[in-house]
């Protein structure tokens, strides 16, 4: 969660009857240990990525999900698409959403939804930021693309 939507958390699990000790077989630990997991810290794998590949925007993933956490990385008449299919389906979402019934906008408005930050590199310099993110023990993948447009975020 990286430390995202706590309130709404504690909301679906409280109404849905679920409490921290339960072992809930789809994410294979306790909900506690789940909503545990310390938020991880980017500053050592993006910084040593800046001196090998130019990175011309980051986005750190927090509060506000992508619709409000991507355009500030923006540069004025562009957009960001992002390809829902290219990013990760962690199980603490699916379970959060079907308990909550959120519907998916609130879900990318709130959340991470598993991407804790973005990084904006030239599309020839893409597969070789994924290569070194990914060496340095990260799971980095493409999964938009910067395009012309108002500022928005399409995913």
């Amino acid at each position: 969660l990286h430390s995202n939507g706590f309130s709404l958390v504690r909301k679906v699990f409280n109404v849905s009857g679920r409490n921290i000790n339960m072992r809930i077989s789809e994410l294979g630990r306790t909900l506690g240990e789940e909503l545990l997991t310390p938020t991880k810290i980017y500053v050592k794998p993006v910084l040593s990525l800046m001196e090998k590949v130019p990175v011309k925007a980051v986005s750190h993933i927090t509060g506000g999900g992508f619709y409000e956490n991507v355009p500030r990385m923006l540069r004025p008449g562009t957009a960001a698409k992002i390809e829902r299919a290219a990013l990760p389906r962690m199980p603490i979402f699916s379970l959060l959403q079907r308990q909550g019934s959120i519907p998916d906008h609130d879900m990318f408005n709130t959340f991470n939804m598993g991407v804790g930050m973005c990084l904006a590199v030239a599309k020839e310099d893409a597969n070789r930021a994924v290569e070194e993110l990914n060496a340095s023990g990260e799971q980095a993948s493409v999964i938009g693309e910067i395009t012309a447009g108002d500022g928005g975020v399409e995913i």
